[in-house]
């Protein structure tokens, strides 16, 4: 992306995202996982006793759970301490809910997210907006043309209160069981925060929902939960941002994203994230897709001291459809292990993943994907396309694909291609007048190039330029 363009002149990219503000807390659940510390956070909440029992049982589950360190080649998860994670701070925010004018937010918060640009974003280019700051959404705002047309897009609190049959089947049972695994059991047991998105059968939200994640504390965990129930013939884009300034100790990003699409309807997920260099990264997102429809997931995975994620489609209906357009950077220091799942569960189902992965200062990157086909999904179709790119001899990139077929009639294909950075492709663009640093990120741009298109084009700017600073070595 060129550095001339008008719209982000005089910003100051690394400032965006590693500017932080003093701690203060108006209640803290203090360190540590405890039966106290749920019954606190859904206290705190005001939460209808069948929430509560599902933490608890949560809990139960995640105590049961051993930690996740029998996957070859999976990051380190040692520096995990979950006695000194703070997995709830609500912070020193005035009103009680979150409040519908950006003005009404304290100044040091509406700040921060002034940094990050999502008022700009919001007046300019989106259907609504929401931000969370450390537990709690201070933040949320929808445009009337799209209430007016019944969709719905709360925090999840307010859709625990206003829409709860609703929560109460899809939250954690068929989509995202706290049995998946031990990081989704925690996060059953002290979510906090997040987005519901329902928008009603044969509507199409045009323009992008946003919700974006800050993490200022240090120490503390981020366990935000997502619900998106998208009716047959209905269509929505959510896009999603997360970051956390650079601090001493390890910080917990645990969160959990449910996708429910209906007969015929269309959802993209898309996330950019730039964690700080040592906070671990354990989300799992999942989506359930009912026939003819089609889930996408775009997403681009910067900073973290160790990511694991892995988006998961299930391809519940004949017809259904699912693609996955990944990117990973990984620098000195960091463990980036994503990757996509898709289980075709009914014929005539389709689904590609393309992942693209860039390390460097010996940095590892790994796509992990799975693609099941099940007995009798015949006439299915898979692609899966991983391409890896290393600017050094130190650096890493693994593909571990894994493919369980039990369909004779189906139709399979798998290409990965490893390549770094050559003397003579740098010495070209030399050639045409760039610097070694301008030309490196040409090639880079080029490279992520099926991501961003696939992006408004704000956030395309934005992921160029996170890639530029993951370059410079001027984040975390």
């Amino acid at each position: 992306m060129s550095s001339d363009d008008e719209s982000f002149e005089g910003i100051d990219f690394e400032d965006r995202f590693e500017s932080r503000n003093e701690q203060r807390a108006a209640v803290t659940s203090g360190e540590g996982l405890t039966e106290e510390t749920v019954r606190l956070i859904s206290a705190e909440k005001g939460e209808p006793e069948w929430m509560l029992q599902r933490r608890l049982r949560s809990l139960e589950v995640f105590r049961e759970l051993p930690m996740p360190t029998d996957w070859p080649g999976q990051p380190d998860l040692s520096g995990i301490d979950l006695d000194e994670i703070v997995p709830y701070l609500r912070p020193d925010v005035e009103t009680e809910d979150s409040v519908d004018s950006w003005e009404d937010l304290p100044e040091e918060i509406r700040d921060t997210f002034d940094k990050l640009g999502i008022p700009e974003a919001e007046k300019e280019a989106l259907s609504g907006a929401g931000a969370q700051y450390e537990s709690e959404v201070v933040y949320q705002h929808t445009k009337e043309q799209w209430e007016e047309k019944g969709v719905v897009f709360c925090d999840m609190d307010e859709a625990v209160r206003e829409h709860e049959e609703i929560v109460k089947e899809h939250f954690m049972t068929e989509c995202v069981p706290p049995t998946d695994n031990k990081f989704a059991a925690l996060h059953g047991a002290v979510w906090s925060g997040g987005s519901f998105v329902y928008v009603p059968e044969g509507v199409t939200v045009e323009m992008p929902l946003q919700a974006y994640f800050r993490m200022n504390s240090e120490g503390m965990g981020q366990f935000e939960h997502k619900i998106v129930v998208a009716e047959p013939d209905s269509e929505v884009h959510l896009i999603e941002g997360c970051s956390a300034p650079h601090y001493g100790s390890h910080n917990l990003h645990s969160g959990c994203v449910e996708v429910f699409v209906g007969e015929g309807a269309h959802v993209q997920y898309s996330t950019v994230q730039n964690w700080s260099k040592n906070t671990y990264n354990l989300n799992t997102k999942r989506a359930i897709v009912e026939a003819d429809g089609t889930m996408e997931w775009v997403s681009g995975s910067m900073g973290s001291r160790a990511t694991m994620l892995y988006p998961a489609s299930v391809l519940k209906g004949p017809g259904a459809t699912d693609n996955h357009v990944t990117i990973a950077f990984a620098g000195e220091g960091q463990d980036i292990d994503t990757g996509a799942k898709v289980y075709h569960n009914a014929p005539d189902t389709k689904s590609t993943i393309e992942s693209k992965s860039v390390s460097k200062d010996g940095g590892r990157t790994n796509y992990r994907g799975l693609v099941h086909v099940s007995d009798g999904a015949e006439d299915s179709s898979t692609s899966v396309e991983c391409d890896a790119l290393m600017f050094d001899s130190e650096s890493t990139s693994d593909t571990m694909p894994y493919m369980e077929i039990q369909e004779n009639q189906v139709d399979v294909a798998h290409e990965a291609t490893v390549g770094k950075i050559g003397d003579e492709d740098v010495f070209y663009l030399q050639s045409r007048g760039l610097d070694d640093d301008d030309a490196k990120q040409m090639i880079v741009a080029g490279f992520i190039e099926p991501i961003t298109e696939e992006l408004p084009i704000e956030y395309a700017v934005e992921l160029n330029r996170l890639i530029e600073l993951e370059m410079d070595g001027s984040l975390g």
